[in-house]
């Protein structure tokens, strides 16, 4: 699975950007104590992982009620063009209805056509009003640390 999302992160133009570990997959994705904090559904092809779906709850204060926030969705480029991408997002789409979760959201790269051509024919639609917003590194710590 780490190696899908190294490669994922050379195809978004950011190979170095991968901190990831391992023991940080197994520690949110299977911890030894507690819930888990994230899920991951793979697509295999002759007991290979070719493809992932990385993702967590999210929580609508309109709706009350969870939400999925799909973070990565991958198929290695030799698999492409085979249904996967679309199959898995088909199965987080079962689980968000078998749970009663109301919506399943992401973002995308906007010269990722492929991909935006894949999230328009299953009936996605963008939030054009919306930008995504972050707060990492010296940032996050000088607000998380300000008195």
């Amino acid at each position: 699975m780490l190696d899908l999302v190294r490669e994922l992160a050379a195809y978004e133009r950011e190979p170095d950007a991968v901190t990831g570990t391992p023991e940080s997959f197994t520690d949110c994705l299977w911890p030894a104590d507690g819930s888990p904090t994230a899920w991951a559904h793979v697509a295999e092809e002759d007991g290979e992982v070719v493809g992932i779906a990385i993702w967590f709850l999210t929580f609508s204060t309109w709706e009350g009620t969870n939400g999925m926030w799909l973070e990565d969705l991958y198929v290695s480029p030799d698999h492409r063009g085979k249904g996967l991408g679309r199959a898995l997002l088909a199965t987080l789409a079962a689980v968000c209805v078998e749970r009663g979760y109301r919506r399943m959201e992401w973002t995308v790269l906007d010269w990722n056509t492929p991909a935006l051509e894949v999230y328009r024919r299953v009936g996605a639609e963008p939030m054009r009003e919306w930008t995504t917003q972050r707060l990492t590194g010296d940032a996050l710590h000088r607000l998380g640390t300000a008195g």
